[in-house]
């Protein structure tokens, strides 16, 4: 028998990036390789060591994952490994840690990521979506995603921490989902959350390139944690993420050179941009957000050409855009320059 509350969420999955086979079906006449700039996600994935043959034949040792986790407490600033939970992405940690909230009312700090409307609705709260951040005080689940996608807005810190405060203050909850926070200057509020009131999320696919490894972090006060981790049961992260995001997030120089690199490549994408004429409106060094009239026909425009960006149908104007890689900078520039 259908559970009540799922109502109002049934119904077509929503439409994200990263669907090549949509675009495909869309656009059937397209050359081929696709060039997939919906997502969001760095080109130039982590070059991880070689995983051991018997990773994949043993279930993961629990050893790993606390080992992780202290790594991963060390990377994003938390108090210690207690103060962290990991799940398999931060997609199915969402309803997760909207499960662990009493009360019925959310509020969304908007436009953002759609999920985390869906998954509150699937724990049973009333959502309401704004973009003035006064309102998120008086629901049960705040939720602020810190740069934001897709426009890159930045809450700053003391508004978060005192959104914090007036939550704990009534047993509520402010998730701050800081997924993009590796490529910030924003300053994260991970080590904040012993207080109680403020739970982190951390995506570990976007920056490190390996968005298919599924890997993400909830970072909160260790009861939360303990909480998460019973939901999620034993072995949630496999033994080849337990080995490839511990070298990840252990290899400082490698962080640092990569932010640089995605810095010069989105200075390089916006330029190709203003060329063409199209207006900006925001982003991180991971995309560029879009805000044109002409955001449909660009988005038409570039799919005949191979290259599939993020459009949005409730907001027509806008249209997110990647980072190519190395073999996809020359036909974006040529698709480009042939948008009128």
């Amino acid at each position: 028998m259908a559970n009540p509350k799922d109502k109002d969420v049934v119904g077509d999955p929503i439409q994200h990036g990263g669907n090549l086979a949509r675009a495909r079906a869309l656009f059937p006449q397209a050359p081929e390789p696709w060039i997939d700039l919906s997502t969001g996600i760095n080109p130039h994935s982590y070059p991880h060591s070689a995983i051991p043959s018997n990773v994949f034949a043993r279930l993961p040792e629990p050893a790993l994952l606390v080992e992780l986790k202290a790594i991963a407490a060390k990377t994003y600033g938390a108090l210690s490994a207690a103060h962290v939970a990991a799940g398999p992405g931060t997609q199915i940690l969402l309803p997760i840690v909207a499960s662990l909230i009493d009360g019925r009312k959310a509020a969304i700090l908007s436009p953002t990521y759609a999920e985390h409307a869906r998954a509150a609705k699937l724990a049973g709260f009333e959502v309401t979506e704004t973009d003035d951040i006064n309102q998120l005080a008086a629901a049960d689940l705040a939720v602020i995603v810190n740069p934001n996608n897709p426009t890159g807005r930045v809450v700053p810190r003391a508004d978060l921490l005192s959104l914090a405060d007036t939550m704990r203050a009534k047993g509520g909850m402010l998730v701050v989902d800081e997924a993009f926070s590796d490529v910030s200057e924003a300053k994260s509020v991970a080590e904040m959350v012993e207080s109680g009131g403020l739970l982190v999320l951390r995506s570990f696919g976007k920056f490190y390139g390996m968005a298919g490894l599924r890997l993400g972090f909830a970072i909160s006060h260790p009861d939360v944690v303990r909480r998460i981790e019973y939901r999620l049961g034993p072995w949630a992260i496999s033994g080849p993420a337990l080995h490839v995001a511990s070298e990840a997030l252990a290899d400082g120089w490698w962080q640092v050179m990569m932010r640089r690199r995605l810095e010069d490549e989105t200075a390089r994408l916006e330029t190709l941009l203003t060329t063409a004429g199209i207006s900006m409106h925001g982003g991180t060094s991971l995309f560029r957000l879009i805000r044109d009239p002409r955001a449909q026909a660009l988005y038409r425009h570039l799919a005949t050409h191979g290259i599939i960006t993020r459009r949005f149908d409730e907001r027509p104007d806008d249209l997110r855009i990647g980072l190519p890689g190395e073999e996809g900078w020359h036909r974006l520039e040529e698709a480009l320059a042939s948008f009128v």
